[in-house]
């Protein structure tokens, strides 16, 4: 259940919960193929969720039974020429740093097939939670591309180099199983359940502070890779962007007080 649904053209959709906003790919026929459409819709939604500053948390999900996302849509691209390639580039790139750079935690729900640029739509998320019929990977060097969703920068910072070479280099598929035990996904849940799942862990997020949350993710993203000192300089910055607000004021005094904060949100 949601509390309303907007659809951005016919493959996209965000449903509200409350302050968790749900960003579903809903391309069934084509196993959620990345269009040129779709691609545009991806990018169109996700600026508006950044937009919204009631939006605390978001999860990105699949209605698809057998694939989370199989990737770039390759019945398209064959059809492109190479000027047309070089335009439908930037709307690519969009989507996938639309899902990147969304300000609030985002947690993908997992399932079925999720290859190429769908897992990299994954690992643009913050928490990839999966189910065990789960399977992933960067296949793209099999058909004579490379990752352009972000897979050879952001897999390296999940897994390290090393292992992120062998399996772009592999282009190999990655079960359920193997894929939690090397760190590509983060929760392994029951089949079906990654959804749901996904969903109440981005409720219990959204229940902190939406300033404490928006902050945390900018310091985390930011100092990702840098030296420490440099590091602790961004903490320090977004720790000073929050430590005057309203809801560092509204959760002391709840605290205190031993009920639940009602977070002003500034």
């Amino acid at each position: 259940m949601s509390d309303s649904e907007h659809r951005f053209g016919e493959w996209v959709a965000v449903r509200r919960h409350g302050h968790v906003a749900e960003l579903v790919l809903d391309r069934p026929k084509a196993m959620n193929a990345v269009s040129t459409e779709m691609a545009r819709r991806i990018a169109e939604a996700t600026t508006a969720l950044a937009a919204d500053r009631d939006v605390r948390t978001v999860v990105l999900t699949s209605t698809h039974p057998r694939a989370f996302c199989v990737g770039a849509d390759l019945k398209e691209r064959n059809s492109l020429t190479d000027a047309e390639l070089v335009r439908q580039r930037p709307l690519a790139r969009a989507a996938y740093t639309g899902v990147l750079e969304l300000p609030v935690p985002v947690v993908a729900a997992v399932h079925g097939f999720a290859l190429g640029g769908g897992f990299e739509l994954a690992l643009s998320c913050d928490v990839i939670v999966a189910d065990t019929t789960a399977v992933v990977g960067l296949p793209e060097v099999s058909v004579g591309v490379i990752p352009g969703g972000g897979g050879t920068q952001l897999l390296p910072r999940r897994v390290g180099a090393a292992r992120a070479a062998e399996l772009v280099f592999s282009a190999r598929r990655v079960d359920a199983s193997e894929a939690r035990e090397l760190g590509l996904v983060d929760e392994l849940v029951p089949e079906g359940e990654d959804r749901t799942e996904a969903l109440a862990l981005a409720a219990r997020m959204a229940a902190n502070s939406p300033v404490g949350l928006r902050a945390a993710k900018r310091a985390l993203r930011l100092g990702h890779g840098l030296d420490l000192r440099t590091g602790l300089e961004v903490e320090d910055a977004a720790w000073r962007s929050v430590a005057f607000s309203g809801d560092r004021a509204e959760g002391v005094a709840a605290f205190n007080e031993k009920r639940k904060p009602d977070w002003p949100g500034e």
